[in-house]
């Protein structure tokens, strides 16, 4: 039995030593081989075995990692790390020590840029390009980005600045929705061949010179025949005017196609170029091929069957009980509408979609438009709910200051994934809005505790009229608490204590109340009579009560799922201007995310390593009495 070609590869260079009649086999040996990989794992699975080809002859064509290879977001990139020398460990990726399900810099020499948030791919590779130039250098830089990614207005900008400076970037635009052009065969690929040749551009240049010669009317004339004929036969005119050369649309799947054009450009001296390739997301496995979102990202599953591996439940999703919230009071309320950045499923607007469909906008990876597209709803008398990432939102901050904040506009802010977030790592942690929220005038910051808290948040998002106002929530599934029958709007800046104690005083933000609460019982048992607050406001804070617990408390720590500067500091400065910090006896300390971005593991490790849970907060209620830590906290 033959020896997988796969198995005779670990870096680009044993790659590039293959006759291509042999890459068609590598290629099918990679796809099975993703397949296998992200079954163990779960992670991003149908944009990686859409690329699979592309991977195969960008690594081929292409001297990586001399020449600099950037993918945009980077979900694609797993069959990308096959190939660049982590093979070994890509049964590891997504999990605690293991390989980034993204694209990471420290990681490999092969990850020129790292990647999660989408559309950056050009402007970073421009970056590179004009950074070569400057030194002289003659590597390539080529940036591999997504239709989808298109939408976002970076990418354009990125394009225009390209354009304008002629530096020498090949930009790959995979185009897995055909949202662009259509499916692709003979006649387009030979067009693309043709004009991404030196006989053509060397015809075309000429001809320019030739035409600059005559006068100004017959030169305009010439060039735009020569553009509508390009634009009519390749449709790549937008490109055009944004000063690419455009080459395409080329059948992403087929190696006979891929190689010649991709040569063609990298031997080519006219720049910024864009290669149009079209490929299907999930190619090459029929369950995902199959599935309405081609398998985007999936949990553990069979290879045989593609069914994927369904935890059991305890309680609902933070996420469908926004959703389904929401769908409440705009039953009651026509003016509520809900707007989100490319991300319906994974914020619940897609519930508020079905039953409201002409109240919902999607408005593709456009964070900062969505936000000021929120703020003209709300001059008119509409009640926007704007449902975006908070890692996501912090693309739109400009937004909120300006277009949100400063005009003091109702918009409601649903801050999903707010915290850590697990598998996916730092790069798509909630850790900052706290911080870079309320640090704004006329802004209402909550977090709820758990999700019949949610329920009630979405209420007063709702029924609040006097500005902007952020209700922030984690990724997964609640606490299994019961849910209300409907929402009550809870009192701005109120919190509520829920148990009562006379020496520590824990007061949480968000979540952490669950942890807060074992914590207590633990304290209790070991004589620390603990009192349980939750804040649920991080401004306007509840003052009375913050100050009523400094009185009576000789600890009072608070406790937040966000980095410093957030909840604790606002505390902190309540207590210093009300000279509660004069008392010499109050012993505070916040409780916080480390200064550090925390890598990719199971969220309830991260908190433990952040020390937010219960035997952190622990610790830290005896470091303040300065007395010896226990151990390990009994929760």
């Amino acid at each position: 039995m033959s020896t997988p070609l796969l198995d005779t590869i670990r870096v680009p260079d044993d790659l590039r030593q293959l006759p291509e009649n042999q890459l068609r086999q590598l290629a099918d040996e990679l796809r099975t081989e993703t397949i296998n990989a992200v079954s163990v794992t779960g992670g991003h699975l149908g944009a990686g075995l859409g690329v699979v080809e592309l991977t195969v002859a960008l690594h081929y064509v292409f001297d990586t990692p001399r020449d600099r290879l950037v993918w945009d977001v980077g979900h694609q990139a797993y069959p990308h790390k096959i190939l660049t020398g982590r093979r070994d460990r890509i049964r590891t990726l997504r999990q605690a020590g293991g390989l980034s399900g993204f694209t990471k810099r420290m990681e490999s020499e092969y990850d020129p840029f790292g990647a999660a948030h989408t559309s950056t791919s050009i402007s970073a590779g421009l970056g590179m390009a004009v950074a070569r130039d400057l030194e002289g250098k003659t590597n390539n830089v080529i940036a591999v980005i997504g239709d989808g990614a298109m939408s976002a207005g970076m990418a354009y900008e990125a394009m225009n600045n390209a354009g304008a400076m002629h530096s020498r970037l090949i930009v790959i635009l995979n185009d897995n929705d055909m949202s662009i052009a259509p499916p692709t065969g003979a006649m387009s690929s030979y067009l693309a061949r043709l004009v991404s040749g030196g006989t053509y551009r060397s015809i075309r240049e000429a001809a320019k010179q030739l035409a600059k010669k005559l006068p100004t009317f017959f030169y305009e004339k010439a060039a735009r025949a020569e553009e509508y004929a390009r634009g009519f036969w390749t449709g790549g005119t937008m490109f055009e005017e944004l000063g690419f050369y455009y080459v395409g649309p080329i059948d992403g799947h087929n190696l006979d196609h891929l190689l010649p054009i991709l040569k063609n450009v990298r031997d080519s001296e006219t720049g910024p170029i864009l290669v149009h390739v079209v490929t299907q997301k999930g190619k090459g496995y029929p369950p995902a091929e199959a599935s309405a979102d081609k398998y985007h990202g999936v949990a553990t599953f069979d290879v045989v069957t593609g069914a994927q591996a369904k935890a059991k439940a305890n309680a609902p999703s933070y996420t469908k009980v926004f959703g389904e919230s929401l769908i409440k009071e705009a039953h009651k309320d026509d003016k509520i509408v809900a707007i989100t950045a490319a991300m319906p499923s994974g914020t619940g607007i897609d519930l508020f979609g079905k039953e409201f469909p002409t109240r919902t906008f999607d408005v593709g990876i456009a964070e900062q438009h969505a936000v000021t597209f929120a703020a003209g709803m709300a001059t008119e008398g509409y009640k926007p709910f704007c449902a975006i990432y908070s890692t996501f939102l912090q693309r739109a901050y400009d937004q909120i200051v300006h277009d949100v904040a400063i005009q003091n506009l109702p918009v409601r802010f649903a801050l999903d994934r707010a915290g850590l977030v697990g598998a996916d790592g730092p790069t798509h942690a909630g850790s900052f809005d706290i911080a870079y929220l309320g640090c704004l005038p006329n802004m209402v910051v909550m977090a709820a505790a758990d999700e019949a808290e949610l329920v009630h948040m979405v209420a007063t998002a709702a029924a609040y009229d006097d500005g902007p106002i952020a209700f922030r929530y984690p990724r997964g599934e609640g606490v299994g608490v019961e849910l209300p029958e409907k929402g009550v709007p809870l009192t701005i800046g109120k919190g509520r204590i829920v148990r009562e104690g006379n020496r520590v005083a824990l007061v949480s933000l968000g979540t952490r109340l669950a942890e807060s609460l074992k914590a207590a019982e633990d304290l209790e048992a070991r004589g620390l009579s603990t009192t349980v607050a939750d804040a649920r406001f991080a401004k306007p804070l509840d003052e009375e009560l913050i100050l009523r617990l400094a009185r009576e408390h000789e600890v009072l720590i608070t406790i937040e799922e966000g980095s410093a500067g957030g909840f604790g500091a606002y505390v902190l400065q309540l207590l210093s201007d009300k000279g509660a910090l004069d008392r010499g006896t109050l012993k505070v300390r916040s409780m916080v995310l480390p200064d550090v971005f925390l890598d990719h593991d199971k969220p309830e490790r991260m908190y433990a390593t952040a020390g937010l849970d219960a035997a952190g907060i622990v610790t830290k209620v005896f470091e303040a009495l300065g007395r010896q830590a226990p151990h390990k906290a009994r929760a």
